[in-house]
């Protein structure tokens, strides 16, 4: 596993755990998350993040009503390489 830190912040949506309520997307200040197109395993058109401009605020984490649906790592975070690519 290859741990890298975070230049910037970002934020982590998993697909199969998202509804599709579209709560994360109203409550993002910088606006950086929005419906794919594609659907998951459940028939939803999960949430995702765009790849640049999160300011870390984890406005969207408190806003979403399922757990461990969304992550929210600040700058200088060492995650692991996979968490953040997909």
């Amino acid at each position: 596993m290859t741990i890298k830190t975070l230049t910037e912040p970002t934020i982590n949506i998993e697909p199969e755990l998202c509804k599709g309520c579209g709560l994360c997307i109203e409550a993002c200040p910088p606006d950086v998350i929005k419906f794919h197109e594609k659907f998951n395993s459940k028939g939803y058109h999960y949430a995702y993040y765009i790849g640049e401009n999160c300011t870390g605020c984890g406005v969207c984490f408190y806003a979403c009503p399922e757990p461990e649906a969304i992550a929210v790592y600040k700058k200088g975070a060492e995650v692991a390489e996979e968490v953040i690519d997909g």
